[in-house]
């Protein structure tokens, strides 16, 4: 260990551009077993690790690392599997470099351990070599229903089956993965990838009902009747607009709709009203993980052009940085310090936005920069399509009501610290009580929900 001086960070191999922009296939390539072994031994194996408390899941990063630096890749995996229910979709999707590497020792001089590429390829390694993720045998005489079958869901399900705890998981969709699968696009994450830990879940006992709405396809009074306990990760899936004039013309689009589309396209199904940018003018409007994943579609989708428009500077952006990166790589113009006011309609579809320039304040004592209008400053941006990727609120569904479960102002689901609900049978965690954020703390809450039901029910 500590070869750190030794060895210099390094970033996993990303395919050529040109190469990747044909296709949806994932970016970037998986560490071998000797680089992988050298960006582990640069980890110090410091006394209070950062890196471990800067994650949601508190995922034993010193200890796999150094197990993978020996080459101990049993151990390493038994690690990190230990504490998170899916590390190797993680180690793709996570904002590292503001979690784990952003606290990492080593970050200030000689470059965070790429603690991300090294999970990856530990799990991957690992599966290569036969190895699985082990569950209980369903031994507990109660079950558990999941509704939603997201990170959150997944996670629950998964800490759930450990404990031979018997699961049934309920999604309305048409496959598991929630915003795995629709919401994250392939060149970022292999839908397989997704369909094999829902796969080793199913070979666990779990049964999972596809296609089945609760409050529509079954009461909720049906669910409850039947189980023990119910879990609700149902996330934050309601896209948000603009409030701005015009956003209503038929060539306006939420950015989920954009990418559930595309991705039902891909995996072969028919689609209903398939947004089709080829050829056309798009601007994006956002600038989070959401706003890139838009962008980057929309130049893998053949777009004549593709404009980011955002209201603050690159500075400020609230996406991963590497995949601010990825997009000016493969094309994409940025617009920063822009505000939509409004969209021009002709002929009943936009055709151009109107902007806003903008400018950011002094720092408040908490050194967030507010946006100010420029007065004065508006100009036109053509566009044959809009995309809004401004987050997302959580939904709520009617079946709350009926069964007494109180949510906020903003429509989340209320939790207590053990991530009960006001009805005491039904616990919540992930995007529908926190909001819409990480993959990773729908995670983190999904396990601690399902520790907190294994307490009740045994």
């Amino acid at each position: 260990m500590l070869n750190f001086t030794k060895f210099e960070r390094v970033n996993p191999n990303k395919r050529d551009v040109l190469q990747r922009l044909k296709d949806y296939n994932e970016v970037y390539e998986v560490f071998g077993r000797n680089k992988a072994k050298e960006q582990a031994d640069r980890c110090m194996q410091c006394g209070d690790p950062y890196c471990h408390s800067k994650c949601p899941l508190h995922n034993f990063i010193p200890a796999w690392l150094k197990q993978t630096a020996e080459k101990n890749l049993e151990l390493a995996f038994a690690l990190s599997n230990e504490t998170s229910p899916f590390p190797e979709i993680l180690g793709k999707i996570c904002p590292h470099d503001v979690l784990c590497e952003g606290d990492c020792s080593l970050n200030t001089g000689h470059g965070a351990v790429s603690i991300g590429a090294v999970e990856t390829h530990i799990n991957e390694q690992a599966f290569d070599k036969g190895m699985k993720p082990k569950f209980a045998p369903i031994s507990l005489d109660k079950k558990v229903a999941i509704i939603g079958s997201g990170p959150a869901g997944i996670s629950a399900a998964t800490f759930l089956l450990r404990k031979g705890i018997a699961v049934e998981m309920f999604e309305r969709d048409d496959r598991a993965g929630g915003l795995l699968t629709y919401g994250i696009p392939g060149f970022k994450l292999d839908k397989k990838v997704v369909e094999r830990r829902v796969n080793w879940l199913l070979e666990a006992g779990m049964r999972l009902h596809v296609n089945c709405e609760i409050g529509k396809d079954k009461s909720i009074k049906e669910l409850e009747n039947e189980f023990d306990a119910i879990f609700l990760g149902i996330g934050a899936t309601a896209g948000k607009m603009a409030k701005i004039e015009g956003e209503n013309a038929p060539n306006v689009h939420l950015a989920i709709d954009f990418l559930k589309k595309i991705q039902k396209r891909n995996f072969g199904q028919k689609v209903e009203d398939f947004i089709d940018v080829s050829g056309k003018n798009v601007v994006v409007i956002g600038g989070g993980d959401t706003a890139m994943d838009c962008v980057r579609t929309s130049v893998r989708e053949k777009a004549k052009s593709v404009k980011c428009l955002y209201r603050r500077d690159e500075v400020n952006m609230p996406g991963s940085k590497k995949e601010v990166v990825n997009a000016k790589e493969e094309g994409v113009e940025y617009i920063f310090n822009a505000s939509p006011k409004s969209i021009k309609v002709q002929n009943g579809k936009a055709v151009a936005i109107e902007v806003q320039k903008t400018a950011l304040s002094e720092p408040d004592e908490t050194g967030r920069q507010k946006v100010e209008l420029v007065e004065g400053s508006e100009y036109f941006e053509n566009a044959d399509i809009i995309i809004m990727a401004l987050g997302f609120s959580p939904e709520v569904p009617s079946f709350l009501n009926e069964i007494g479960v109180k949510t906020n102002s903003w429509g989340a689901v209320e939790i207590n610290e053990n991530y009960k609900t006001s009805n005491d049978k039904y616990y919540a965690g992930g995007d529908c009580q926190r909001g819409a954020h990480l993959a990773v703390t729908a995670a983190a809450d999904g396990r601690e929900a399902a520790k907190e039901i294994i307490k009740a029910l045994s």
